[in-house]
């Protein structure tokens, strides 16, 4: 009887992989998790500097619109104003600060480029690495699986012959042992039985082949081509971090380039308010408002103890004419006159003469003329700038004599360069037409001409005025003396009557004469008028000391009444009580008319 091996104590020689391949599968699922979370990281800091960029951007944006809001408008009173230390330093403050707006664009253009941009690079080659070592680590988690499950097939199949030829040679045995079994079938069980066991060694041989290719795999696999995995990917991690960390110390460097140049715009913002020089800017108030008037008089002593004539106080407050006559005060009978048909007050004589003499005396008296300038109109003032005080109107004129004069010059350089042109085309045809510039020729030289007329007489109107302001050394004079003195011309003193009662303002009327009658008591005796109704009320703004024939002198801060508003001529006419009206320059008080009042405006 033939004896076959048992082959079932090769089962043991089988080791289990399955727990390490399990354990290397999990490993890399957390690897592939933390990966994946160091990318969300560096793409949510992206988002945090891309967010820091758009602030700056925004807040640049900001900062340009603030100054640029602030800046004085070309051709227009504030640009005047920015004459001043002090608004010259606020210029310079507003120039700085759109400089430091450009600074905080620097930042937001140098954190795109360095951070945002690198950054965003650096994420997309992240990916793909990552991607192209976890595809490589489950590759081999494949093949080690793919071995694995060749080793269970070829362990199956060599303990299922293992097991036949057990059962062969079972009932090879008991044939055998059987009397009543022929040879025959004895035979055939023997080789049956020898077969199986052929095979289970066949099953064996492969069985154990596989066992050591697959340990040599699995050997491979955890000692070579996972560490090397690994060993990747921890240097693709270690990077990242790297990378995150110099962009963090690139966000910090971006600032800190800017801070010289900011710390320069401060300091030029604190030089500019170190320049603000009050004594020069209110020395420049001074010569910008400063108006040329003579200051009055001492106020004559009048006598009331004397049965005499009373006689005029030449004051700040009442201004004679030098001719004795009285000093014109708006009665009730003359409320509803205009300057400058204002007439005087009744002496004691001139009230004891009879009416027919003072009648034949008004209409045998002689006229006096007064002549205005034309103005210009539509709000623009005269063109001789007369409704201005003399000096604030002697500055006036010497800006447009200058002007003028700039024209003319800008004029001759054009004609100088146009007859050169002229030259060159006489001398060489072949480039042009001589002809073609005598027409511009012509028309520069009448631009030129009209120039110098108007040079002449603004210059004319500066001789005039300058004549007529004091000398710095000379003693003061009443500015009452100087007005009669030109009335006292007559007509041909026509041009130095355009003043108005303070001596500086004109009416505003178009090139004509018109007849004045010397006021007398005739007037008083035939000019029985209503009282000009009250229209509002006005405060003054300044001190006004009314010198001339027609104003009433007022105080700063003094409530009157007012009973006609200004018809265009620059001045208002108020009433402090029932003997004393006047005209004031609208400029010096701020009126409050009535809601009802017809046309009701505030004159500021």
């Amino acid at each position: 009887m033939v004896s076959l091996p048992r082959p079932s104590v090769l089962h043991g020689a089988v080791s289990a992989p399955c727990f390490c391949c399990r354990k290397g599968k999990d490993q890399f699922d957390n690897l592939e998790k933390h990966t994946q979370w160091g990318i969300d990281v560096l793409e949510k800091y992206i988002k945090f500097v891309k967010e820091r960029t758009e602030i700056e951007l925004s807040y640049a944006k900001q900062l340009r619109n603030l100054s640029k809001k602030y800046q004085p408008k070309k051709n227009s009173k504030e640009e005047e104003e920015y004459r001043y230390t002090s608004t010259r330093a606020f210029l310079a403050t507003l120039n700085e600060m759109n400089d430091y707006a450009g600074q905080h664009e620097v930042i937001s253009e140098n954190m795109t480029s360095l951070i945002t941009g690198e950054l965003t690079r650096y994420v997309q080659e992240l990916k793909q690495e990552r991607k192209s070592h976890f595809h490589d680590g489950r590759k081999a988690q494949q093949h080690i699986e793919t071995c694995w499950k060749q080793l269970e097939a070829s362990k199956r199949r060599f303990e299922r012959d293992c097991k036949e030829a057990d059962r062969a040679q079972q009932y090879f045995e008991k044939m055998d042992a059987d009397i009543n079994v022929t040879k025959a079938d004895v035979e055939k069980a023997r080789q049956q039985a020898q077969l199986r066991h052929q095979m289970a060694e066949d099953s064996k041989a492969e069985y154990s082949s596989t066992l050591q290719k697959f340990n040599s795999e699995q050997h491979e696999h955890y000692y070579t081509h996972i560490p090397n995995i690994f060993q990747k990917i921890q240097e693709m991690e270690e990077r990242r971090i790297v990378r995150i960390g110099e962009s963090m110390k690139t966000f910090a460097e971006v600032d800190r380039q800017v801070i010289p140049i900011i710390g320069k715009c401060l300091d030029e913002i604190t030089k500019a308010a170190e320049s603000v020089d009050h004594k020069n800017d209110s020395q420049m108030v001074i010569e910008a408002f400063k108006s040329g008037f003579e200051p009055p008089g001492d106020v004559d002593f009048e006598d009331f103890t004397q049965p005499m004539k009373r006689t005029v106080s030449e004051s700040s407050l009442s201004n004679s004419r030098g001719d004795g006559k009285s000093e014109p005060k708006f009665g009730s009978k003359s409320k509803g006159k205009l300057w400058p048909f204002i007439k005087k007050n009744k002496s004691p004589k001139q009230q004891k003469e009879p009416l027919s003499h003072r009648f034949n005396e008004f209409m045998t008296s002689k006229p006096k003329i007064h002549c205005f300038r034309s103005l210009k109109r539509g709000g623009a003032g005269p063109e001789d700038f007369s409704n201005l005080p003399p000096e604030q109107r002697r500055k006036k004129l010497q800006q447009k004599v200058d002007e003028l004069n700039r024209d003319i010059q800008k004029e001759m350089d054009s004609r100088d360069a146009l007859t050169k042109m002229k030259d060159v085309y006489i001398k060489n045809p072949q480039m042009g037409d001589a002809a073609s510039v005598d027409h511009r020729l012509a028309e520069l030289g009448q631009n030129i001409e009209k120039l110098r007329l108007e040079v002449q007489k603004f210059e004319g109107w500066l001789a005039e005025v300058e004549g007529r302001l004091p000398a710095r050394t000379e003693q003061p004079r009443r500015q009452s003396g100087v007005y009669e003195a030109q009335n006292a011309s007559g007509v041909n003193s026509c041009a130095q009557d355009r003043e108005s009662p303070d001596g500086s303002y004109t009416e505003e009327q178009s090139q004509e004469t018109e007849m004045k009658v010397p006021a007398t008591d005739f007037d008083d005796e035939f000019d029985d008028e209503e009282p000009l109704p009250t229209i509002g009320t006005c405060k003054a703004l300044y001190t006004f000391e009314g010198q001339n024939e027609g104003t009433i002198s007022v105080a700063e801060g003094e409530m009157l009444y007012v009973i006609e508003e200004d018809k265009g001529d620059g001045w208002t006419r108020i009433r402090r009580n029932e003997d004393e009206e006047g005209y004031v320059p609208t400029s010096y008080v701020e009126v409050y008319l009535d809601k009802n009042a017809k046309g009701a405006m505030t004159y500021i």
